[in-house]
């Protein structure tokens, strides 16, 4: 699992419980896995399309540092799975854990279109094309 993002919990990040709010991390997810697709696909047009089951294994507190780990699971023709976990950058106990995110490629219209990959590329690699 490669960890992207940190994310510092504060404030404004918090339910009424006094923890980070499920929503919250929801929206800090669902930005990076269409950063994450966009930049694989080489596309801005990238949406949400599914995310399976949530698991939150555990909460995370004002003051805590999170990461926002994604990898792809598959290629579809115009799509992308991603898996995502997010872990407290300090202790690495889990946060939370979903197994689909489906993204998908679109066009000028709005309409799926097939994007063409098959595996992960670096920009990195990309630049040395």
């Amino acid at each position: 699992m490669r960890f992207h993002t940190r994310k510092w919990v504060k404030p404004e990040d918090l339910n009424a419980n006094g923890t980070l709010f499920g929503g919250q991390l929801l929206a800090w997810i669902d930005e990076e896995a269409a950063l994450y697709s966009i930049v694989q696909l080489e596309n801005p047009k990238v949406v949400t399309k599914f995310m399976s089951e949530i698991n939150f294994m555990s909460a995370a507190k004002q003051g805590d540092i999170i990461e926002i780990g994604i990898d792809v699971v598959k290629f579809g023709t115009s799509s992308l799975i991603l898996k995502c976990v997010v872990r407290n950058m300090m202790t690495r106990e889990k946060i939370i854990t979903i197994d689909n995110i489906t993204m998908v490629n679109l066009d000028e219209e709005g309409k799926p279109k097939p994007h063409g990959k098959t595996q992960i590329e670096f920009v990195g690699d990309r630049l040395g094309k």
